[in-house]
């Protein structure tokens, strides 16, 4: 909590102050939270390994079978991960060309908001949301107790959004202006800059954020405990949750936890290597 005060501090606070020394604290807090988190993910999969017991080929066969909740909820998560992905690109492009190519005022404010989620903790969000979703508002449909798939698709885009535009900022900086003016100047249109100039330069940071983004969203905690009310609704990790407090399942769960953080893993490791160097270059200046 203390590295997230500080950080939307500097970011919120500061707007006026170094863009350079904005950006290092972001790497410094990101970093320092992916390893600790990395620290903790390789010692519950230590420990889930370990306890699977003499029937962990059972329990990983039982988490994708239909019959059990397991298998519905993974497919929850890829379908909730998979939109909210799609729709953090889409913003989180937009945010980073206004913010690195426009003078636009304000954008430093755009900015700044779009790192809020990094500084409210998940429990307070979602609690917002049950709160806009509450019984007799327009929004009710979308409430944990009815059909809470869009809402959740919007809590996991607004949960990663930073993780995206940081790394279009990153591209977009690290990318000449000048090809995009000689375009313009040979009579392309900015849409046709974009697409023809723009996005192929910075495609391999789009990616690599939207894969952070994509695994981070299948392992969401907070507003899958709370968001999920009904068990054909629920992702992976309100499952694993579930799932913990009965006897006869609890292997399964620990099954699925292995697999969701295999896929972090895989995921993380797929971005480093789509860049061709560390994961870390996406924020360089």
């Amino acid at each position: 909590m203390l590295f997230k005060c500080l950080f939307f501090k500097v970011f919120a606070g500061s707007l006026t102050g170094d863009y350079r020394l904005r950006l290092l604290l972001f790497k410094y807090v990101f970093f320092k939270i992916l390893i600790v988190q990395s620290f903790i993910l390789f010692q519950l999969l230590f420990f889930c390994v370990l306890n699977c017991g003499k029937n962990s080929s059972a329990n990983y066969a039982n988490a994708l079978d239909p019959e059990y909740v397991a298998l519905p909820s993974i497919l929850n998560s890829l379908k909730y991960s998979i939109c909210a992905t799609g729709l953090d690109v889409l913003v989180g492009l937009t945010i980073a060309y206004l913010v690195v190519r426009s003078r636009i005022r304000g954008r430093q404010i755009l900015d700044a908001l779009a790192m809020l989620p990094l500084a409210v903790p998940g429990l307070v969000m979602a609690a917002g949301y049950i709160a806009i979703t509450r019984s007799g508002s327009f929004l009710e449909p979308i409430g944990p107790w009815k059909d809470p798939t869009v809402l959740l698709i919007i809590a996991y885009a607004v949960r990663r959004l930073p993780y995206i535009v940081r790394s279009c900022i990153a591209g977009l900086q690290q990318t000449a202006v000048e090809l995009e003016e000689a375009a313009r100047n040979l009579g392309a249109t900015p849409l046709r800059t974009m697409w023809r100039i723009t996005l192929p330069l910075i495609v391999a940071n789009i990616i690599a954020g939207a894969m952070l983004t994509f695994s981070f969203a299948m392992l969401e905690v907070s507003d899958s405990l709370l968001l999920a009310g009904r068990s054909t609704h629920y992702p992976m990790t309100k499952a694993i949750y579930s799932m913990m407090s009965i006897s006869d399942t609890v292997g399964i769960a620990m099954a699925m936890g292995v697999i969701g953080m295999l896929l972090l893993t895989a995921t993380i490791l797929g971005a480093s290597l789509l860049l061709g160097r560390r994961l870390g270059a996406i924020f360089r200046i």
